[in-house]
């Protein structure tokens, strides 16, 4: 995390400064989106400045290929390297149009082949024991439980469920609104367990008591959910609520952010859930990535045909 930061924090030169905030005011993009950004351009300064001593404006093709094959040596996946070719080559297409380089060094070079793999998801057995798991002891029990309930039952990302204000949530009619990716809004349905969890949580008792005596200078006082230390919960506080949770039950599998958005848009499409509908819930901007979630559906029934039809392995 400590490295992470400082290749956010890390001065940038003048031109790269001004590509970030194209990303940021006229491309609009999320705040996780622009740190990917920087994080990657630095990375790749850095090894400039290490190995060659040249500017950015001097880059030549063999070099970035020389970077990228450097990335993958060092076991870096073949998502990650493909993800910080993506950021060079809009740094470079935008330097090129804007008159620092005459052409672009990344033009010509290919991203690696993704590796495909299928988002893990919980059996609603699993979900079951984490969710039934959280009791009510304390006012942390209780936060928890409202924040899991809520990553399940509306199939959110941690990004957005800590984002989220207690104005966005109209509890009379069962919905919340989620900013997204792209500052995009929508409109999602919350479950009768997650209106019960988040009701418990809201009582003016129990989310008050994480609240600072001196609220008058407080910037999240309307934040949905707060850390121990009354400010709003952040995205790896969350994560490792999560983590945290699934240890203390026993459930040994690996674990990571969305695995309880996943399991969500799984367990609705086996339970006959139109993919258009899962597509708008979950808040993707093509119906293509909430396919995937299909193939997860088939390969699981392919595992169920297998162990219970009489037939299935007999040669």
């Amino acid at each position: 995390m400590e490295l992470e930061n400082s290749l956010v924090n890390q001065h940038l030169p003048s031109e790269v400064t001004e590509y970030i905030n194209y990303l940021t005011v006229e491309r609009n993009l999320a705040e996780l989106s622009i740190k990917s950004y920087r994080r990657d351009i630095t990375a790749f300064l850095n090894w400039l400045r290490v190995k060659y001593d040249i500017s950015i404006v001097d880059v030549t093709e063999d070099k970035v290929e020389e970077f990228l094959k450097e990335r993958i040596n060092l076991n870096y996946s073949n998502a990650s390297t493909s993800r910080l070719l993506t950021s060079l080559k809009g740094l470079f297409k935008f330097l090129t149009s804007e008159g620092y380089m005459n052409s672009n060094p990344t033009k010509f070079v290919e991203g690696l082949k993704k590796q495909k793999s299928l988002p893990k998801a919980l059996s609603v057995e699993e979900v079951n024991r984490l969710l039934d798991s959280i009791g009510s002891q304390n006012v942390i029990d209780i936060r928890d439980k409202a924040m899991l309930e809520l990553l399940y039952g509306s199939g959110l990302r941690i990004s957005e469920l800590v984002s989220l204000n207690v104005y966005d949530l109209d509890l009379e009619f069962g919905f919340v609104k989620v900013t997204g990716k792209g500052s995009k809004q929508r409109i999602v349905p919350l479950g009768t367990n997650s209106q019960v969890a988040i009701l418990k949580w809201l009582e003016h008792s129990i989310r008050d008591s994480l609240l600072k005596e001196d609220r008058s200078k407080r910037t999240d006082l309307e934040a949905l959910f707060l850390a121990q230390r009354g400010t709003r919960i952040t995205r790896q506080g969350a994560w490792l609520v999560l983590k945290n949770r699934a240890k203390d039950c026993g459930l040994a599998t690996n674990w990571y952010p969305h695995i309880l958005r996943h399991s969500c848009a799984t367990h609705m499409l086996e339970n006959g859930a139109d993919l258009k509908i899962v597509q708008e819930m979950l808040g993707h901007s093509s119906i293509v990535t909430t396919q995937i979630y299909t193939k997860i559906t088939v390969e699981n029934l392919k595992k169920q045909y297998f162990m219970a039809h009489p037939r299935a392995n007999v040669p």
